[in-house]
């Protein structure tokens, strides 16, 4: 079987966790002495109309560039003046064109608490992102498969003040998020395999996630309508990127997303 998007990307991730010379002490120590981090699943949750998570990123692997000459800390000023409530940003360079430093002029632009989007497989990076400034980061269910790695990464986040979305494609992988004791769960729209986007999904799995975990719709949100469709079915937020990085207005397009009422889940 030909490998997939996520297994090139995961890979690669290997190798830089095996071959890249860093070592835990140096990140620890900086990781723990971080100002404590902005309330990233409080910024989300209980709100009345979608929170918007939008996001610094500059190209994808199926789309190639979207947004080469992206500025992080304008965008973020501009998307926080639509009313967004936290911001995402893709550090991952070999696929999505980011860079550390982008996270890290995102978050001095704004008041916003910053998620750092990137392919986390191990402690290392978990370390790194509170040592730079994230507020949350992301776990993907489908790139951690064993159980007992993704609930030890979710704990250590948790312990170093860092909020964890975990990301889920399908009924199963809900359930392994939970069992991890994920409070924020993302269902993402586009098939990390094929890179397929269907709104479907989120609509059919919104329900699955219990109310007092805020729940997260990703991808495949480009409209007002789209926005609505997900708010009705119970998602608190969408993490919307391609459309807003394309936008001639993304001040206007966050305020737009975030004007959908959230109905609330059982």
């Amino acid at each position: 079987m030909a490998a997939t998007y996520l297994d090139k990307i995961v890979a690669r991730h290997r190798e830089i966790a095996g071959g890249d010379g860093r070592t835990l002490d140096p990140l620890v120590d900086r990781a723990q002495s971080m100002p404590a981090a902005r309330g990233f699943r409080t910024a989300l949750a209980g709100v009345d109309r979608l929170a918007v998570i939008s996001e610094i990123k500059r190209r994808s692997p199926s789309k190639g560039d979207l947004a080469p000459d992206l500025d992080p800390g304008p965008t973020a000023k501009s998307y926080e003046a639509g009313g967004a409530r936290a911001l995402s940003v893709l550090t991952d360079a070999p696929y999505f064109g980011g860079r550390v430093d982008d996270l890290t002029a995102a978050r001095e632009a704004t008041a916003l608490p910053v998620l750092r989007k990137d392919f986390t497989i191990d402690e290392v990076q978990v370390y790194e992102s509170r040592a730079i400034g994230a507020d949350a980061i992301l776990l993907i269910a489908a790139a951690i498969t064993d159980d007992a790695l993704l609930a030890d990464l979710h704990s250590l986040a948790r312990d170093l003040g860092l909020a964890v979305l975990v990301e889920a494609h399908d009924a199963p992988e809900i359930d392994r998020a939970l069992a991890a004791g994920a409070e924020i769960v993302g269902v993402n729209n586009r098939d990390l395999g094929t890179f397929a986007e269907d709104l479907g999904v989120g609509e059919s799995l919104g329900a699955r996630i219990p109310a007092s975990v805020v729940a997260v719709a990703e991808s495949a949100v480009r409209t007002p309508g789209d926005a609505a469709r997900l708010g009705a079915v119970g998602f608190d937020a969408v993490l919307v990127g391609e459309a807003l990085v394309r936008a001639d207005d993304p001040t206007g397009l966050v305020r737009d997303l975030g004007a959908a009422p959230v109905h609330r889940r059982s």
